[in-house]
Parts: C-alpha cells; sequence; structure tokens
C-alpha cells in the first residue's frame, strides 16, 4: 500500500516564501508523475505544477517564475518551492502521485492524493 504525505504550510505574509513537500511511502516500484493542485475558497482545485520523470515540468501561468517543482526520486519526494506569494496563492495545496506499487507478483497502478496542506498568505 502506498501513502502521501504533505508537509510545510503555513502562514506567511506577501512576497515571503514557504516550501511544500509531499513524501511517498509503501510498496512503491516506481512513480511516473507527481503533480501539485491547489484549491481555494469557492474555487475548483487547479492544476500548481507537476513533473513527470524524465520530462521537464509545467507550471500554471498563475505561478510562473515564482514557484518550482522539483523530485528527488530516492526519496520518492516531490517539493514545491514557493517564492513571492500572493494573497490569491492562499489555498489547500494537494499532492498528487501516479506511478506503480509492486505487488505479488504483478505490478499495481496506483493515482493517490494525499490530505492537502493548508497555505495563508496575508497581504
Amino acid at each position: 500500500q502506498v501513502q502521501l504525505v504533505e508537509s510545510g504550510g503555513g502562514l506567511v505574509q506577501a512576497g515571503e516564501s514557504l516550501r511544500l513537500s509531499c513524501a511517498a511511502s509503501g510498496s512503491i516500484f516506481s512513480i511516473k508523475i507527481m503533480r501539485w493542485y491547489r484549491r481555494a475558497p469557492g474555487k475548483q482545485r487547479e492544476l500548481v505544477a507537476g513533473i513527470i520523470s524524465g520530462a521537464a515540468a509545467n507550471y500554471a501561468d498563475s505561478v510562473k517564475d515564482r514557484f518550482t517543482i522539483s523530485r528527488d526520486n530516492a526519496k520518492n519526494t516531490v517539493y514545491l518551492q514557493m517564492n513571492s506569494l500572493k494573497p490569491e496563492d492562499t489555498a489547500v495545496y494537494f499532492c498528487n502521485a501516479i506511478g506503480t506499487a509492486t505487488g505479488r507478483g504483478t505490478p499495481v497502478p496506483f493515482d493517490l492524493w494525499g490530505l492537502g496542506t493548508q497555505v495563508t498568505v496575508s497581504s
């Protein structure tokens, strides 16, 4: 069984930085895609950034040049470095991972979500 745990959220002032972490644990064979989403109050969930194994990262236009996604494959962890935070970045941030878990002889695909971590940016 595979689990995702996010950490690093908090309350900051506009212009400050935060780094979110999402660690996957369990019987992991490989993780192909790791993404960060967010859901702001009264809004739909949106993709913030994603990183595919062996490919370049992609970002929402609203966070380009401010946020950086990276991953440590050895630790099965993805990070989101958020700089120059704005009040409109306030949201619950969720980690999503798509990969394969080791099974009893046959790898089992997974598409998992973390519980989310709150990021609040005050003006």
